[in-house]
């Protein structure tokens, strides 16, 4: 029995892994499970036992690629080493990345069709409030070296920074940068700000 759970897992795991070369190569669009079955080297029947459809594979994809995603950014934000304004600079790069992963496209796609899904809605509210609850960490964090984050609570602030890369990510896929909307840009300012106060406070 747990031979077989093992097994069940590790195909899972493999398709997973599959799924996430394929969507780099060909994107959101080009994820076909045909596709991602030959990549993972099983049977087209082994997406439909372990994800039910096309959907129940971006869905758990989306899972995944979150779980990953968030363990890089606890690693991150647990780096001593790191000032505040050196993690941001390093979650601005984590952008690039996430973008040519495939990762934001999927996110973006799914928040769309969260709005009438429920079920989607479902997942994704539930990777999103990780992120919220990953970065209002940080925030309190910041507040007590800083000595305080202004008018704003750590919460609030967490909010803001989830919306502003949510917000930034649809922009970007939108081509708003090309069309003189400085996005990437306006995000590492905020670092430059981090830096201002970071100076400030070890002065006093």
């Amino acid at each position: 029995m747990a031979r077989a759970l093992a097994k069940k897992a590790e195909t899972r795991t493999t398709l997973l892994e599959a799924a996430k070369k394929v969507l780099r190569q060909n994107g959101h669009s080009g994820l076909s499970t045909r596709d991602v079955a030959a990549a993972a080297g099983v049977p087209l029947s082994q997406i439909h036992y372990h994800f039910g459809s096309r959907q129940g594979l971006m869905l758990a994809l989306f899972d995944y690629l979150n779980a990953q995603l968030l363990d890089r950014q606890n690693a991150m934000y647990a780096d001593t080493t790191l000032t505040l304004a050196q993690q941001w600079d390093r979650a601005c790069d984590y952008l690039d990345d996430d973008i040519a992963s495939g990762y934001v496209r999927v996110l973006q796609e799914l928040i769309a069709a969260s709005w009438s899904d429920p079920a989607v809605a479902k997942v994704v509210r539930a990777g999103g409030l990780g992120w919220v609850e990953l970065v209002t960490g940080v925030a309190r964090k910041a507040e007590r070296e800083l000595g305080g984050l202004g008018p704003f609570s750590a919460a609030e602030v967490g909010t803001l920074i989830v919306c502003a890369f949510i917000g930034g990510e649809s922009l970007i896929l939108l081509g708003m940068e090309k069309k003189g909307s400085p996005v990437r840009q306006a995000l590492r300012r905020v670092g430059d700000a981090i830096r201002i106060a970071e100076s400030k406070s070890s002065r006093r």
